[in-house]
């Protein structure tokens, strides 16, 4: 993570006589466990993403505003950091474009994360495995897309630098033409607002 963070930095100070750094929120790491499943699962000792950052913001999929409630942002260790390195990245290959948004990833313990907690709810989520990612927009809003005003180019870079990092699964919308390699990137019916990445536990 430290080399992405590095070039981020980098392209955002290129040229400026004085630069300072962006500030990275901070985070309470501390080693996670996945127990269980996504779909049956619970989390020990998560990690809490930050509301925002240099190179992401958070959505509430429920309530449509930013920031995400913090009950929602819970996951492993491994899998805030595998977000924070593949953003940081894309971000310093794309200055330009908008920030990136993160919507639900699990709650504080993990569990069951159903219809109850608001919206559709999530099947899985259960044990600090799974983020949803928003689509970058053709207009640069820190909004959800739709398949109509989504940045194509954008988001099939997001899905392949998430398949480069080794996600078990990236569940892409049927309506939004994003591909990848069989077995890794699938299509799934409600997610043409959002890709759904799923990691190994380690």
């Amino acid at each position: 993570m430290v080399g992405a963070l590095t070039a981020f930095i980098a392209v955002v100070c290129a040229g400026a006589p004085t630069c300072v750094a962006p500030a990275q929120p901070r985070i309470a790491w501390q080693q996670s466990t996945a127990v269980g499943s996504p779909s049956a699962g619970r989390l020990a000792d998560g990690v809490r993403l930050p509301a925002a950052g240099a190179a992401f913001f958070t959505w509430d999929p429920v309530l449509r505003r930013s920031p995400n409630r913090p009950w929602r942002r819970w996951g492993t260790d491994r899998l805030v950091r595998t977000l924070l390195e593949v953003l940081a990245a894309y971000r310093a290959t794309n200055p330009g474009a908008p920030r990136v948004g993160v919507a639900d990833l699990s709650r504080p313990h993990g569990g069951r994360f159903g219809a109850n907690f608001g919206g559709l709810g999530h099947a899985s989520h259960q044990n600090g495995l799974d983020m949803d990612i928003l689509y970058p927009r053709k207009d640069r809003k820190e909004l959800p897309a739709t398949p109509a005003t989504m940045d194509r180019r954008l988001s099939q870079e997001l899905v392949n630098r998430f398949v480069n990092a080794y996600a078990q699964f990236v569940f892409v919308g049927p309506h939004t033409g994003l591909k990848g390699p069989r077995g890794v990137v699938e299509t799934l019916v409600n997610h043409d607002d959002h890709m759904h990445v799923r990691i190994y536990p380690r």
